[in-house]
């Protein structure tokens, strides 16, 4: 398996690091995804599908806040990927985090899946 840090971009609030994992690009923030610290998780996420990975899996097991902008960050990745074939999944939210998902509706716009070996073995045959 294809495995190695791509990069890393850390506010006070919020890391987020980004790795190859076989045709996954995984990308995991880390602390509170707001207005404040979207822009830290936007540039990855472009980066990655700029780089021609349209498969990216967004490990959510250590976010542990997500307001409307960094939903909205999440979701105009997911229509980038979609353009280029690709998809955004979610692994792992913690119940803070699904909760803003479920009450916007937007957790039936992406694939979402409880664990991130679900979400990388979900892409094992692309």
């Amino acid at each position: 398996m294809d495995r190695g840090t791509v990069g890393s971009a850390q506010s006070g609030r919020l890391l987020v690091e980004v790795r190859q994992e076989g045709s996954s690009a995984v990308v995991t923030p880390a602390g509170e995804l707001d207005h404040h610290t979207a822009d830290l998780l936007r540039e990855p996420l472009e980066d990655c599908l700029a780089k021609g990975k349209s498969r990216l899996v967004v490990d959510c097991t250590r976010l542990e806040f997500c307001d409307s902008t960094g939903l909205n960050v999440l979701l105009g990745a997911r229509l980038k990927a979609e353009a280029a074939g690709g998809g955004v999944h979610l692994a792992g939210m913690l119940p803070v985090v699904a909760r803003v998902f479920e009450i916007t509706g937007a957790d039936a716009v992406f694939t979402v899946h409880d664990t991130l070996e679900e979400a990388l073995a979900d892409g094992a045959g692309d």
